[in-house]
């Protein structure tokens, strides 16, 4: 089959799978995707199920095969830009994504560099570095969607969905921070582990002194930062956009609001959002998505 055959018609099996992964492993990302338009939608699917894909290379199987697949993850993003997907049906459906929408590769290339950071073990001395990672590895992701959804405002719009896809990112760190020292990774910037007090040794022991929630409420007023930045840039994006990506962004954000009502205990609690809270979230995101262009 030509390139071109590829990226005619998206293969129904293949944005089928990709809807699955996407409801099967983020139930908030899914929520915010079912509000976009049928194609759009479908490009979302694609893209948050190649992304997938890349992290579980990172988080789950054998490690020492993983930079291995990794590579070849990337290879297989490289071909869907191609328009040659292999017959993977994550890449099929990134090919029909890239054919349709101005989806920047740069992105990718970002996510990539960002999950080869996890393969490497790296150490995150300060907040510089914790943001880059964010950035890498979820930030651009608003690089992704925004041409999907359609935009106003330029670079100025890019950067806040930048932003936003950061917040997103800090915010997975923070809830699963007892999980990720399960796996033996911590994200959590030395210095500020230093400022309040803590050691590695502190989080590896799932401590809830404190000194551990004071970091938290640190680091959860920075997120939120991010998220009233990144926000700020939802009024710019076009149609059902608007609601779609307000959507996702306030049930994220309410992710840090159960962590507070945890008190900060994220090893033996998990923070989320009910299915029922996030609809009642809906008129507010919908009032805010129509207010002036920031």
């Amino acid at each position: 089959m030509a390139p071109s055959d590829l990226t005619a018609k998206l293969p129904g099996s293949a944005i089928t799978h990709c809807r699955d992964v996407t409801r099967d492993h983020s139930k908030t990302f899914y929520f915010g995707s079912r509000f976009f338009g049928p194609a759009e939608r479908q490009a979302v699917w694609a893209v948050y199920a190649v992304c997938r894909h890349g992290d579980d290379i990172v988080d789950e199987g054998d490690p020492h095969s993983a930079p291995r697949r990794l590579e070849a993850w990337w290879h297989g993003v490289q071909g869907a830009f191609a328009g040659t997907p292999s017959a993977d049906p994550v890449f099929q459906a990134l090919c029909w994504a890239v054919a349709r929408f101005p989806i920047p590769r740069g992105a990718f290339e970002e996510l990539h560099l960002g999950l080869r950071m996890d393969l490497d073990g790296h150490h995150y001395r300060d907040m510089t570095e914790l943001e880059l990672y964010c950035r890498r590895v979820a930030g651009v992701v608003g690089f992704m969607i925004a041409p999907i959804a359609g935009f106003d405002g330029g670079e100025a719009t890019l950067q806040r969905a930048l932003k936003l896809g950061q917040a997103m990112q800090l915010t997975n760190i923070l809830r699963d921070v007892g999980e990720d020292a399960a796996r033996g990774r911590l994200y959590l910037p030395e210095d500020l582990l230093s400022a309040y007090r803590l050691r590695a040794r502190d989080i590896h022991g799932a401590t809830v002194s404190s000194e551990y929630q004071a970091l938290m409420r640190h680091l959860v007023a920075t997120a939120r930062t991010w998220y009233a930045e990144g926000r700020s840039g939802i009024p710019r994006l076009r149609g059902r956009a608007r609601l779609a990506v307000g959507a996702a962004a306030s049930a994220y954000e309410g992710i840090l609001d159960a962590l507070e009502q945890n008190d900060f205990d994220n090893f033996s609690r998990r923070a989320q959002v009910s299915g029922t809270r996030k609809l009642l979230m809906l008129p507010g995101v919908l009032w805010r998505s129509r207010g002036a262009p920031g």
